[in-house]
């Protein structure tokens, strides 16, 4: 996850999550704990601002690394089935 500025300057910063999870899974040998990711937003006045937003990245920058993500994907897709099809030759 990224930290991302938005156009009006604000900062939305990743954070994990760890809290309690439904009781009725904990009988179930469950740990009972519950992970995610989110974002919070921070503004200037945040202690941590400056430091998160020399690392931070548009939403269209973001955007960009997504479509480029994609491409990319599909083309060692390519790669892996073209692969597979010479194996099954052998």
């Amino acid at each position: 996850m990224y930290v991302i500025r938005l156009p009006d300057g604000t900062l939305r910063v990743p954070v994990g999550a760890v809290g309690p999870g439904r009781e009725g899974r904990r009988a179930q040998g469950d740990t009972g704990r519950v992970i995610g990711q989110a974002y919070v937003e921070i503004g200037p006045d945040d202690p941590d601002y400056q430091r998160l937003l020399d690392q931070s990245i548009t939403e269209e920058e973001l955007a960009d690394k997504h479509r480029r993500w994609r491409a990319e994907d599909e083309a060692l897709r390519r790669e892996f089935e073209e692969f597979k099809a010479e194996q099954a030759e052998e």
